[in-house]
């Protein structure tokens, strides 16, 4: 399947892999297991597609019980930052070790981007990058994504570490901090609804700002394209040319694929 991508003009892949329930533990131990699922497709992608650019996503919700992008308190049903933070350091590592060329924390803990440079950096991955997800919103169009690979919460909401979607004000904060802590790339998660953020993240930022067109926005234009009520094709364009204008210099999409046979074909 990437050769076909990468047939088609598309030069980077983004890996989440879908993990088994006895795999998952509440110490997300196999998160940074060098035989994961994860670490071997990184391998099997980088193998038969040496010149595509694999992200790999950084976060524990995929591999926790509980599922939540940390480490929980089992009697206080805290997320737990610094924990979380040394098990993302393990889990960056082991996906650079693997073959990925970009490293996409996407938890929201504090520093974190931070103490993945630094371990980048002294374990030979100068030239790994960190596309941090600067502004990531606590947003309802997660909902198929989660669905797909059964990672939503055990027990509460991810609120306490995902940003308040009505506060603009806080991911220009998270852009100063992930570009002080040695971020490559920045992002904005989600992209339809928050083109405002992207716009104003490109202008206060010199780093490339990306785009994250999540499941829900994928799936909403499906939806509605398979009832008839609008023109899948067209509105596909449209919604990825907003990233664009808006300031986006990467675009993350479910539509990455029908798009590119769109502009080969066209």
């Amino acid at each position: 399947k990437v050769k076909e991508l990468e047939d088609l003009g598309i030069k980077a892949v983004s890996l989440f892999p879908c993990v088994e329930d006895r795999l998952k533990t509440s110490d997300a131990k196999e998160a940074f297991n060098p035989e994961s699922l994860n670490q071997k497709a990184i391998r099997s992608v980088k193998a038969a597609c040496p010149n595509m650019l694999i992200m790999s996503d950084v976060a524990l919700d995929l591999y926790n019980s509980d599922g939540h992008d940390g480490i929980v308190d089992s009697k206080s049903g805290e997320v737990l930052n610094d924990e979380t933070v040394e098990i993302l350091v393990k889990m960056a590592l082991a996906q650079a070790d693997a073959g990925a060329d970009i490293i996409g924390p996407s938890d929201m803990m504090d520093g974190r981007v931070g103490m993945i440079r630094k371990a980048l950096e002294k374990h030979g991955h100068k030239n790994t990058n960190i596309m941090a997800y600067t502004a990531k919103y606590a947003s309802s169009f997660y909902g198929p994504f989660r669905d797909a690979l059964d990672s939503a919460p055990k027990a509460g909401d991810k609120k306490t570490y995902q940003m308040n979607f009505a506060n603009s004000i806080e991911a220009l904060k998270e852009l100063e901090m992930d570009t002080n802590e040695g971020a490559d790339i920045v992002m904005v998660k989600p992209g339809l609804s928050f083109l405002d953020i992207i716009y104003r993240v490109k202008q206060a930022s010199t780093l490339p700002v990306a785009a994250y067109n999540v499941s829900g926005e994928y799936a909403m234009i499906m939806a509605a394209a398979e009832k008839g009520w609008v023109d899948g094709e067209k509105l596909m364009v449209e919604t990825l040319t907003s990233f664009k204008r808006a300031g986006a210099d990467i675009i993350l999409s479910y539509f990455s694929e029908r798009m590119a046979k769109l502009l080969k074909n066209s």
